[in-house]
């Protein structure tokens, strides 16, 4: 999802953080990140409010869920190139299958603001699955999610270490770097409309 379907900043989700807790950018994301943290909730090892808890009791300040949810989640620009990517996919009847490490908060925020999930048959979240990316469980989840041979599915994403792991499993893997050579990479495969 994230820059892919969703550009994100999580320099943002830090200053956001960071001004709810009384810590600057590094300090925020020395607290969430480098702590694994965030992480860890985004395994959906830990519930919204527990993020709340373990935030205000590592900053001594008493934060709301709402203003937490807001300052987690107000990251996202839709890149609205890929709708009509999707969109084709679709009508082509491609199965379209998310694999995201993503947390509830993000999901919401994006399902509430955007349209660009809206296509997918399904989801595989590394919330609901107990595993981040390139860990092995959210791999074999997507295996038993696509319906199809690992061979047979098309797998793009961000990070070369994800689309790496992707290989591993068997999936036809490239990088995103941008919509116009996604398209590209769909054109080579022969996926009609592209």
């Amino acid at each position: 999802m994230g820059n892919v379907l969703v550009f994100f900043s999580h320099e943002r989700m830090c200053r956001q953080i960071g001004a709810l807790c009384g810590w600057n950018r590094d300090e925020c994301r020395r607290q969430l990140m480098d702590s694994g943290l965030q992480w860890n909730y985004e395994r959906g090892l830990l519930t919204c409010a527990q993020m709340r808890d373990a935030l205000s009791e590592l900053s001594g300040r008493s934060i709301s869920l709402a203003a937490l949810d807001r300052a987690t989640a107000d990251i996202f620009i839709e890149n609205t190139s890929m709708l009509p990517v999707l969109a084709r996919l679709k009508a082509n009847g491609q199965r379209l299958v998310l694999l995201s490490n993503t947390s509830v908060s993000h999901v919401r925020y994006v399902e509430k603001h955007f349209d660009v999930l809206n296509e997918f048959d399904d989801r595989i979240l590394s919330c609901e699955v107990g595993a981040i990316k390139p860990e092995a469980r959210i791999y074999e989840a997507a295996l038993e999610a696509i319906h199809c041979d690992p061979g047979e599915c098309f797998y793009t994403d961000d990070i070369a270490a994800y689309i790496e792991k992707g290989r591993e499993y068997g999936l036809d893997a490239e990088i995103f770097t941008q919509t116009a050579v996604l398209k590209e990479h769909l054109h080579d495969r022969q996926i009609t409309g592209f």
